[in-house]
């Protein structure tokens, strides 16, 4: 791969992990949903679906668990999984409990819904975490903010380029991640949206 091609790579790679997309949602959506206050609310379920499951990844890198942060190998995932839903299911809980606005704790639970598909196709088959959250949440913002979202398509896609293009996961695993994040993603947050 050409140098400047495998930057952009990178840069989109790294850009668009699971973690960079919760961090902006979710306070975007309690801002939304709950006026500034929201904002606080969507802090907090940051910190449950981007901070502690990216604190949890790289001590399990460091620990040796598995190779790196993104956790290519998919017996890795598995081993994984359970610390991330862990901190997942926590925060979801206490949004629940704690009355957290509703776009906030849809959105929360719908990425619940989208990592334990993932988790039960991961038993048996490697797709992609980024691709699947791209595409949720980009169903999520054309839910929230009307179809004007969709100019985001095109990022959705590069991001899926980029994880091809690194050689972390073929055009079909790529293309699997991205349909149950928006089959799984949508309909949940719809629901209790």
């Amino acid at each position: 791969m050409p140098r400047g091609e495998a930057r952009w790579a990178w840069l989109l790679s790294d850009g668009g992990e699971p973690r960079n997309w919760m961090l902006v949602l979710a306070p975007l959506l309690g801002r939304h949903d709950g006026g500034w206050s929201g904002i606080g609310w969507g802090v907090f379920a940051a910190l449950f679906t981007a901070v502690l499951p990216t604190l949890i990844l790289r001590f399990g890198e460091r620990r040796r668990y598995w190779g790196d942060r993104h956790v290519r190998r998919r017996q890795d995932r598995v081993v994984a999984a359970p610390g991330v839903l862990a901190s997942v299911v926590t925060g979801t809980a206490l949004l629940y409990g704690l009355d957290a606005p509703a776009e906030v704790t849809a959105l929360v639970t719908a990425m619940l819904a989208v990592l334990l598909a993932l988790l039960v196709i991961t038993f048996f088959w490697k797709v992609s975490v980024h691709s699947a959250v791209a595409s949720g949440a980009l169903a999520v913002l054309t839910s929230v903010f009307g179809p004007w979202m969709f100019v985001l398509t095109p990022l959705v896609a590069l991001i899926g380029w980029s994880r091809i293009r690194l050689r972390c996961h073929s055009t079909c695993q790529v293309t699997v991640g991205a349909l149950i994040g928006a089959a799984v993603g949508a309909p949940v947050f719809g629901l209790l949206r």
